[in-house]
């Protein structure tokens, strides 16, 4: 078969197209919204793109025309020769991908399926709107700090209200620039409500998320980051494979006679493994003594309330996996069982 490797770009994009034999038959710079009709266009090949914001779409597109895809992680072009010798170029970079996958079998990124991309993109968007309103909040309280005032303790809901009634009991009153803050920040909160009952709404609805919900700490949010990032069980062996795939496993640095366990490694989804720490905070907060939480009690008396969380996260995401795999709901009893691993975080 053929080996088109594309050079994606936000507007145009460079393909280079070799033959089995490693001829190059095509090579030219395509607008990158014109790649559904090339690739239509060619017979069934081997397609390489780079991980980037495009490539799951184009990937899935390519897909459909009948192409054997591969997403290859951006961690590992550098070593197929992509920017060799500090010289980048996207004409450089198609060559360097199709003429490597004549030689060898790339490997790909799992391609997630059109339902994990939205549940995703739900997500993001609310995140994205909580990161906005807290810097927009942030601001403001610079504001009040820089004029030594000093307000009442309230919630996010109210904090508008509470600083107009603050700032307009002084001499100067509320300047258009901190009431534009103000009616943002409101704005903001109520779209953060939408998007709170939206994906609410997601995970009543999806068998999967319900099962997951009744894990202690897993709500919607985590639940519906779960479904997202995991979207096939089936492509993990394990649940300690799935921890080791969401970085919340401890490294190593060991040679010769030296062994030397790190922190865990931070690898896979940042934002999955933060919910999965919030919701670990939650269950410790909320549970007491749930079977679950007591043998973190144990970790947090050796190493800390931090590490014991870090660690009861972990735990968490095996036992969504089990869950998920399985087609069962938590179980209390199972979800005591305490972990031989290693506790480093």
């Amino acid at each position: 078969m053929e080996h088109i490797a594309i050079d994606l770009g936000g507007r145009e994009s460079q393909v280079c197209v070799r033959s089995p034999d490693g001829e190059i038959v095509l090579e030219r710079r395509v607008a990158t919204l014109s790649l559904k009709r090339l690739l239509a266009t060619r017979k069934p090949s081997r397609v390489i793109v780079e991980t980037c914001t495009e490539a799951f779409p184009i990937a899935e597109i390519a897909r459909t025309a009948g192409h054997d895809v591969r997403v290859v992680p951006a961690t590992l072009v550098r070593t197929l020769g992509v920017g060799a010798r500090g010289i980048k170029t996207d004409r450089r970079d198609a060559r360097a991908l199709s003429e490597v996958s004549c030689r060898v079998d790339l490997p790909s990124v799992h391609l997630p399926s059109a339902r994990a991309r939205e549940l995703k993109d739900i997500a993001n968007a609310r995140e994205v709107l909580v990161g906005a309103r807290t810097a927009l909040i942030n601001s403001v309280r610079g504001y009040l700090r820089r004029r030594l005032l000093g307000m009442r303790v309230g919630g996010t809901a109210t904090f508008p209200d509470r600083v107009r009634t603050l700032v307009l009991s002084t001499a100067e009153g509320i300047p258009g620039s901190l009431e534009s803050l103000l009616t943002v920040i409101e704005s903001a909160t109520e779209q953060i409500k939408l998007q709170t009952k939206e994906l609410e709404r997601l995970a009543e609805t999806d068998d999967v998320c319900r099962r997951l919900m009744t894990v202690p700490g897993v709500g919607p949010l985590t639940a519906i980051r779960f479904v997202a990032v995991v979207d096939e069980p089936g492509r993990f062996a394990s649940a300690h494979q799935i921890e080791s795939y969401l970085g919340l496993t401890p490294g190593e640095r060991s040679s010769s006679d030296r062994t030397h366990r790190t922190g865990i490694t931070k690898a896979g989804s940042r934002r999955l493994r933060s919910t999965l720490i919030q919701a670990a905070w939650s269950a410790r907060r909320t549970h007491g003594i749930h079977p679950m939480l007591m043998w973190t009690k144990e970790v947090e008396h050796r190493r800390g309330a931090f590490v014991a969380t870090v660690a009861l996260a972990r735990k968490l995401a095996g036992i969504l996996f089990a869950i998920w795999r399985d087609g069962t709901t938590y179980t209390p009893q199972r979800g005591a069982a305490a972990e031989v691993r290693p506790t480093r975080t």
